[in-house]
């Protein structure tokens, strides 16, 4: 039996990676969405909305996520060095919609408390997880942060949030678009 050579993939577009071709192409990558939370040294709670989360050790326990430099609450939390990541569930589009806008007050009229972290816990959230800001890494407009797990916290067994192609979910005609999200400063 002789096998078939491979051949390469047939290309329909390829272009010059502007933000807007990057945003697009980028959006075809489904991503569960998260809300990472902190306190500043002050106090006050800060959190922001974040797709960019990933595991990235099992021994040590170390996971990352991106945040925009531009944000107000990413600088508060890094200040402080500990942050909470929020799995949300499919269900939580108020909470993201929440943080991941540049405007309002994130926390008012919300009923979160403090984990024994000392972190902002949003609540029916699918998981959290609790860490110390290990390492940071600026790459481009973004920090790469990546945390040292202190605990692990499953609240809920509801399905996750999934972002895709500027929706929510990846079955049937895609979801309305969301808005916030590549033109508002995460982080």
């Amino acid at each position: 039996m002789t096998a078939e050579p491979l051949s390469a993939p047939e290309a329909r577009e390829e272009t010059e990676p502007t933000p807007a071709r990057m945003r697009r192409t980028m959006g075809t990558f489904a991503s569960g969405v998260t809300v990472v939370t902190g306190t500043g040294r002050d106090g006050v709670p800060a959190g922001f909305a974040c797709q960019s989360f990933a595991s990235v050790s099992l021994e040590p326990a170390l996971v990352l996520f991106c945040a925009d430099h531009r944000g107000r609450a990413w600088p508060r939390i890094r200040e402080a060095g500990r942050f909470t990541v929020n799995i949300l569930t499919e269900e939580q589009t108020d909470l993201c919609g929440r943080f991941g806008s540049s405007k309002g007050r994130k926390f008012e009229g919300l009923d979160w408390e403090v984990s024994r972290w000392g972190t902002p816990s949003l609540p029916g959230v699918l998981t959290r997880v609790h860490a110390d800001v290990h390492d940071v890494h600026g790459a481009g407009d973004h920090d790469v942060v990546v945390g040292r797990v202190l605990a692990l916290e499953t609240v809920s067994d509801r399905q996750p949030m999934l972002f895709f192609r500027g929706g929510f979910g990846v079955t049937g005609p895609a979801a309305p678009p969301v808005p916030w999200g590549w033109g508002d400063h995460w982080g």
